[in-house]
Formats: structure tokens, sequence, C-alpha cells
């Protein structure tokens, strides 16, 4: 279990970094625009907290330990990519058949970030514990 910590704590570290880009600066104004009156004034951060951390660690688990055993960065990054894509992708579908009104283009755009935020994480993960080993 230690010798996943290090892994785990880069992980959330750089995906915590980059969602808060993403969701506080630079997609704040879409996502408020396209979910209206669906989004919360704010964020339940107990919630948001527990995703974080639950899928810090399914990054690890499925992207960031395979690409450390075969010593390959671009495996932290299509699996990340995948991980992203399939994790996201469930949530977004998922709203699309069961929210009345959810925004397509809001769910596209979501798939994207997460499979690039899953990837950059992950990769970034990688070679972090490639650096401090």
């Amino acid at each position: 279990m230690t010798q996943h910590l290090p892994a785990y704590i880069a992980t959330l570290v750089v995906f915590l970094a980059l969602d808060y880009v993403w969701l506080g600066h630079v997609a704040r104004d879409f996502y408020a625009r396209e979910m209206g009156d669906l989004m919360h004034e704010r964020p339940n951060f107990a919630i948001a907290a527990l995703f974080y951390a639950i899928y810090a660690a399914g990054i690890v688990l499925f992207a960031v330990n395979p690409a450390l055993a075969q010593d390959n960065w671009q495996t932290a990054a299509l699996l990340g990519a995948a991980l992203g894509f399939l994790a996201y992708g469930t949530y977004d579908v998922t709203n699309l058949a069961t929210i009345k009104g959810w925004p397509w283009r809001m769910a596209a755009v979501d798939m994207a970030w997460g499979s690039a935020l899953t990837a950059l994480s992950a990769t970034s993960a990688f070679w972090i514990i490639k650096l401090i080993r």
C-alpha cells in the first residue's frame, strides 16, 4: 500500500489543480450557462471530495500503475484518456438519458475534458513517480 501512496498523492494533486483551473476559471461560465437552474450556487464540497478521492484511486489503479509496470508514459496517457472517456461518458450519457434538458453540447465538452484531464493527471503522476524513485 505504501508504494501506491505517492502515486495516489501525485495523481490527486495534479487532478485537483487542473480541475480547479478548468471548473473555477476556464469553463465556469460555460457550465453555468449550459446547466442553468440545474447547477447549485455552491458545490457540495464534501461530495466533491468523495468523488476526487475515489476517482484518483481509479486513475492510479487503471492508468498510473500499469504505466509504471511497463515503464511507459504513453500507457499512462492512453489508459488515462480511456478511463476519463468511460467515466465522464457514463456520467454524461446517463444524464442525457435521464435528466430532461441535459445539454448535449455540455456533455460533449465534459467528456472531452474528462478524457484530457484524466490523461494529463495519469501522465503527470507517472513522471512525478519516476522523478522521485
